[in-house]
Order: C-alpha cells, then sequence, then structure tokens
C-alpha cells in the first residue's frame, strides 16, 4: 500500500542529482531534511525492517556504555533524534536527566512531541536544529548521543568541533552510526544489499525507490568506523571504547571531551 506524503517534497527529491547532492556540503543538508520530513511517519519501523530488528538491540548497547561514564549527568542533547526514541531512553536511564532532541526535520519533532506519557518522555523536550549550529551554549551539556546522526551531517569535522563545543570538559558523548566497512567484498555486498532493499521499500512506500535507497548512498560517501575514531581524537576526544557489528558497517563509539590541563 502507497502511503500518503507530502507531493511537493518528494517531487523535489526526484528532482535532484542525488550523487550530486551528497558531494556538495552547500547542498546535502538541503536534501536531507526534507526526506526526513517524507519519511518520518515510517522511519522507525524501516530502521527495525532493515536491521532485521538488530537495530534496537543496538541502541540499548548504546545507552548503556553511554551512561555507565555519565551517572551524575544533568543536561543531554539526543541529536538528529527522529522520533524520540533515543533520547527517552538516556532520559530513562538516568533519572536526573534533562534532554534535548534536536533535529532539522520538522515532522520528526512533531512525532517525538506526541510522546509524552511517561515521566521520562516528559523530561524529553526537543528543538529545531543540526550539527552545524547546536542549540546549546559553550561547554553546557554533561553527554551528547547521536544515532544515525554523524553521517548525515554535511561537514563531519564541523559536526565533531560543534559537539566538542558545547560538551563540557569531561562531558561523554556516544554514537551509533554506519559505516563502511573496510573488507572490499563485504563493502561491495552490505551498500548492494542497502541499496537494493532501500529502492524495494522505497518504490512500495513512496514510489521514489531513492528515497530509502539514500542510505547507501550515504554510507559510500562516509568514513570506516576507525576513521571516525580518529576525527574524535582529533577534535579533543578522548576514545572510550569503540564497538563493530556488522563487520565494521555499524559502529558504536563512546568518547569524553577532553580536559585541558
Amino acid at each position: 500500500m502507497q502511503i500518503d506524503e507530502p507531493t511537493d517534497a518528494l517531487a523535489r527529491f526526484r528532482a535532484q542529482d542525488l550523487d550530486a547532492a551528497m558531494a556538495d556540503v552547500a547542498r546535502k543538508q538541503g536534501l536531507v531534511t526534507p526526506m526526513f520530513d517524507v519519511i518520518a511517519p515510517r522511519y522507525d519501523a524501516f530502521t527495525r525492517l532493515f536491521s532485521f530488528g538488530m537495530d534496537a538491540s543496538w541502541k540499548r548497547d548504546l545507552i548503556a556504555a553511554t551512561t555507565i561514564h555519565a551517572r551524575a549527568a544533568r543536561t543531554a542533547l539526543d541529536i538528529a533524534c527522529g522520533t524520540g526514541d533515543l533520547g527517552i531512553a538516556l532520559a530513562t536511564a538516568l533519572p536526573a536527566l534533562r534532554v534535548t532532541g534536536v533535529d532539522p526535520s520538522v515532522e520528526m519533532l512533531r512525532l517525538a512531541g506526541t510522546r509524552t506519557g511517561t515521566d521520562a518522555e516528559r523530561r524529553v523536550t526537543y528543538a529545531v536544529g543540526e550539527f552545524a549550529a547546536l542549540p546549546s551554549e559553550t561547554a553546557s551539556v554533561d553527554v551528547i548521543t547521536a544515532g544515525y546522526g554523524f553521517r548525515n551531517a554535511p561537514d563531519l569535522d564541523a559536526a565533531i568541533r560543534e559537539c566538542a563545543r558545547v560538551l563540557r570538559p569531561g562531558g561523554t558523548l556516544g554514537s551509533l552510526d554506519f559505516f563502511l566497512p573496510t573488507n572490499a567484498l563485504w563493502r561491495a555486498l552490505f551498500l548492494w544489499y542497502l541499496r537494493m532493499a532501500g529502492n524495494l521499500v522505497g518504490w512500495w512506500w513512496h514510489r521514489t525507490p531513492a528515497i530509502y535507497g539514500y542510505i547507501a548512498r550515504s554510507i559510500d560517501s562516509f568514513v570506516t568506523s576507525d576513521e571516525f575514531s580518529a576525527r574524535l581524537r582529533a577534535h579533543g576526544f578522548v576514545l572510550i571504547e569503540s564497538r563493530q557489528m556488522l563487520l565494521g558497517g555499524i559502529g558504536l563509539h563512546i568518547a569524553r571531551r577532553e580536559v585541558m590541563a
């Protein structure tokens, strides 16, 4: 069954040269944000489908690994928060924590804002924003989480620098994302699966194959898990933990904002 969606946004998406837009820092956000507005109602279902249900356990691992280093935290940002599941899980794990979910997609935030039934859900508020300009003062945040977020930032180094800016010295960053596998054969198979399955679901749900096939494109232009670790270190983070799942196709990183002497 085809799902109703904003036809203007889909038309703009179809009209773009996706590869050129992905490679252009000035254009990438303009591609990604309208796309997430369109897919917001089915985004969580799609993620579970694509990962064969493993997404939930990866996110549990991210929350557990992040919070063990942030027991005294009081303020947090969940960047690229989507419909709010990760931020709510973070608030559930740390009952004294106040979380701000940040996302450039207004539709994602609208859906997240409907989740107000539990105490943890009520301790998460939402704001429109993106990696390039986070809505927080310098050195004002104890914890940052990002689920599948850094890959969609137009400028990875600028995104990491902005996280370093708003984190207090000693603050914790937790990230879960897709990465380029280092093994060439597995990388080709991994991207082929994501492109094929994404195109199929994109056509089925939206009559626009590339709207989910975009995921393979975004990974193909991203970095490996080890390269991401190196970028974190280069921008003032101490890497605490790095895990690779799916032979490097998924990576979990926990890092601490360096305390300057």
